[in-house]
């Protein structure tokens, strides 16, 4: 399974991730980071394809994910 990595010092909470995200893999958190972001959290990286969109997009470079090699 695919894993997802957020530096929450550099998420500003603005879920273009999420938003961009086409199998809906991520999810905004309810609990906020020390800045007081609801920074976002995996919903089901099973579905996840490795697309990078989530991280691409990213305009804070805070997410990376990191493909599982079988």
């Amino acid at each position: 399974m695919n894993r997802l990595h957020i530096n929450h010092k550099y998420c500003k909470g603005c879920h273009i991730c999420i938003n961009f995200c086409p199998k809906s893999s991520l999810k905004a958190s309810e609990k906020r980071n020390e800045k007081g972001y609801f920074v976002p959290i995996e919903a089901d990286m099973e579905r996840c394809t490795t697309c990078f969109l989530c991280e691409i997009m990213c305009p804070d470079f805070a997410i990376a994910i990191e493909k599982d090699i079988e």
